[in-house]
């Protein structure tokens, strides 16, 4: 909290956010005491789990189940939340709670309230779940962990049931790179009611020992959801040497390998025709693809404006990364996990136009995204874009350029400036002029 934060008291806006955050959160902290007054929980699991990474080898790991007690109270919760923007709700889908591909169309303030009506039960584990034997300080039933596991391979809700060690406290977390946390306690006991239901496929990529990469791309070739394949992963159901993975590392890892897979294939076809402008916005952030006619490479900017989350200043600080076709060269440094989920929305794109090009994603982050929903929204928004019709189609660079620079809010020469697809083009294209 800062010293405007004192003297505005959510009253004011003096930060230049759309809502405050801190409001925000009392608001729905205060909505669901209520519903969490209590430390047993019984309901339909999404299923949802969440593995935490400090103390790493030793991680907080945990199932989330419903706070509510059943479907027509959840509806009532949610119409309250959306009566002002979208109107009643008529049906309710706990998958609403748990996948962000369900979010597309709710606004942070819904997000919120969503993952405010899930409560968390944690226990302590090693990373290598067998490693929990030999350590008397680690309470972890192994049990437990297979309950966990056995939600997190289900594609169906599954009925389930906790009983925690205090009331839980609702903490409402958040952060750029996972979705948003509710009320959490310690686990004493957690328990499935039902068979979950788990495809033969999954059941072959676990049992078969395969390496994490073949058994990420055998699902998700088969058409299963990435969001699926990360809790496979992060409750240590993928690879040979199996260990539990933080979601926050999983979502990365999972992105970064499909998206690795599907660029192997792509720099095979050939390149796309002209220079090509998509658009979209998403939740306070606006996006924008260049695809330029030439061999692939890659790269991702953003620049958080006055007034957003974490843009204190007037002036424009353009964060960016870049690979070329023979892919990165070290660790993402200033983008982080959207690096990852932008580049696998476009090479998604790409394959299936069978088309290359190279690349250039531009992120404008505004006040309206007054809160970190996780790196999902950055995959959707650019997935959006790419799915929606192209809002330019150019011949030439400079007029790719002076196309893009009409929609931005950010001088395009702070971006060409930090480029280096942009810089390395521009200086190609007016060589090849010269001679």
């Amino acid at each position: 909290m800062s010293h405007v934060c004192s003297i505005c008291k959510g009253r004011k806006n003096l930060c230049g956010r759309s809502k405050c955050l801190i409001l925000q959160k009392f608001r729905i902290s205060k909505k669901f005491k209520g519903l969490i007054e209590k430390k047993e929980f019984f309901g339909a699991s999404p299923p949802s789990l969440f593995v935490g990474e400090y103390g790493y080898p030793k991680v907080r790991i945990g199932p989330m189940l419903p706070t509510f007690g059943d479907v027509e109270q959840a509806k009532e919760l949610l119409n309250e939340t959306v009566n002002e923007t979208v109107g009643k709700n008529t049906e309710f889908d706990i998958g609403k709670l748990e996948n962000p591909k369900n979010w597309t169309n709710s606004s942070i303030d819904e997000i919120m309230h969503y993952r405010s009506m899930l409560v968390m039960g944690e226990t302590k584990s090693n990373v290598k779940v067998e490693n929990n034997y030999r350590d008397a300080n680690l309470p972890t039933s192994t049990r437990y962990i297979e309950n966990i596991q056995e939600i997190a391979m289900s594609v169906k809700p599954v009925d389930s049931e906790m009983k925690l060690l205090k009331n839980p406290k609702m903490v409402l977390g958040m952060n750029s790179y996972t979705s948003p946390m509710g009320a959490k306690e310690n686990l004493l006991k957690f328990d499935i009611a039902e068979n979950p239901k788990i495809p033969k496929k999954t059941d072959s990529v676990v049992n078969d020992e395969m390496k994490s990469l073949e058994g990420v791309m055998s699902l998700y070739n088969s058409g299963f959801d990435e969001y699926y394949i990360i809790k496979l992963l992060s409750t240590g159901l993928m690879g040979v040497d199996k260990r539990i993975v933080p979601t926050k590392w999983s979502i990365t890892a999972v992105q970064d390998m499909i998206g690795k897979e599907i660029r192997k294939e792509v720099i095979g076809y050939n390149v796309v025709n002209n220079y090509e402008l998509y658009h979209a916005n998403l939740l306070g952030n606006r996006y924008f693809i260049l695809l330029m006619p030439d061999l692939y490479a890659f790269e991702a900017m953003e620049v958080w404006l006055k007034g957003s989350l974490y843009g204190k200043v007037a002036e424009y600080h353009v964060l960016g990364d870049y690979e070329g076709i023979k892919g990165l060269k070290g660790y993402v440094k200033e983008t982080a996990g959207a690096f990852h989920a932008s580049r696998l929305s476009v090479m998604e794109h790409l394959q299936k136009r069978k088309k290359q090009a190279k690349i250039v994603v531009i992120r404008e982050i505004t006040p309206d995204y007054y809160a970190p929903v996780g790196v999902w929204q950055i995959r959707q928004g650019v997935k959006l874009a790419m799915d929606s019709k192209k809002i330019g189609e150019f011949d030439n660079l400079k007029s790719a350029i002076s196309g893009l620079e009409q929609h931005l809010v950010v001088p395009v020469e702070k971006y060409v400036e930090k480029s280096k697809i942009l810089k390395i083009t521009n200086r190609q294209t007016l060589l090849e002029q010269y001679f």
